[in-house]
């Protein structure tokens, strides 16, 4: 059993961001079943902006806003703990900007997780500055918990994989469905117009297998073997919008995993427009996995 929080040494971490908002409640909720079940921490933590309010608000209106987040605090760690008494947890209240403090909180074997959008936002649909800002420069996997946001609901994981450089990250989005006694589907997405560049073949001719298939399906059964108790399928989908695949496929999971942008300097990316899709319209909660430039991307 875990007991609570001391100045030992700690172990790999989830942190969560709250913001008072129904979804930063709701992303906590979903923290807490994921560092519940991967046997982590919790970190409940607030950003307060009081190093920039304080330049300008007077020191009673300072001194409300951190009660004010105090209180947030702990009644969010009072929700979690109704369903995970157990859990390991610590509240972290910031003075720093949001999208700053989660990043500085954050360690090399941590993640992050926040809520669709936060009190600013204006749709359902759209995702918050926070989240987008927090996804888009993070050097951990950052999960964005929206739509139907149960930690386990269909027993499906599915990855979003656009070739042998997500390999750096396929191991955890195996883990992942591992810890839900989930299987794990793998994705991959073919511009149709591509088949249009080859030759015609008789109709009585059987198609050949493409590249991609056949990495995928390679790919599959290398996670099955590293994993042999999650079932691994593959599937190359062929259309005219990689977004609007991964977002339909978002309806029949628990979690969408994915790649971020490649990149050298990961406080400086923007997530690519499939990733920026499926991060506004997914239907379930979706993990993006930071990924370094290495030899040969463009």
């Amino acid at each position: 059993m875990r007991t609570a929080t001391s100045q030992a040494a700690r172990p790999a971490k989830v942190i969560v961001g709250i913001d008072g908002s129904e979804q930063g409640e709701r992303a906590a909720l979903w923290a807490a079943a994921q560092a519940d079940a991967s046997r982590e921490s919790l970190c409940i933590l607030h950003a307060a902006d009081l190093d920039r309010i304080a330049r300008f608000a007077s020191f009673e209106t300072v001194e409300d806003l951190r009660e004010a987040g105090r209180e947030r605090l702990l009644a969010t760690e009072a929700a979690v703990r109704k369903q995970f008494p157990s859990l390991d947890i610590r509240r972290r209240l910031s003075r720093k900007r949001p999208v700053s403090a989660l990043h500085d909180e954050a360690g090399p074997d941590d993640s992050i997780v926040v809520g669709s959008r936060g009190l600013g936002g204006f749709s359902a649909l759209m995702l918050g500055s926070v989240g987008l800002g927090v996804t888009a420069g993070a050097a951990v996997p950052v999960v964005v918990v929206r739509g139907e946001s149960e930690w386990l609901r269909t027993r499906r994981v599915t990855a979003a994989v656009r070739g042998a450089t997500d390999r750096d990250w396929m191991d955890d989005a195996a883990r992942q469905a591992q810890l839900r006694g989930a299987d794990l589907k793998l994705v991959g997405v073919r511009d149709v117009l591509a088949r249009a560049t080859g030759t015609a073949r008789p109709p009585d001719e059987p198609q050949p297998v493409l590249p991609e298939e056949r990495s995928l399906t390679e790919l599959a059964v290398a996670l099955e073997l590293a994993f042999p108790q999650t079932k691994v399928t593959a599937e190359v989908v062929e259309c005219r919008s990689a977004a609007k695949v991964l977002v339909d496929a978002s309806r029949h999971c628990d979690l969408m995993v994915m790649g971020g942008p490649r990149h050298l300097n990961s406080r400086s990316a923007s997530p690519g427009r499939v990733t920026h899709a499926l991060l506004h319209h997914s239907h379930c909660p979706v993990q993006v996995w930071p990924r370094r430039l290495v030899e040969g991307d463009v």
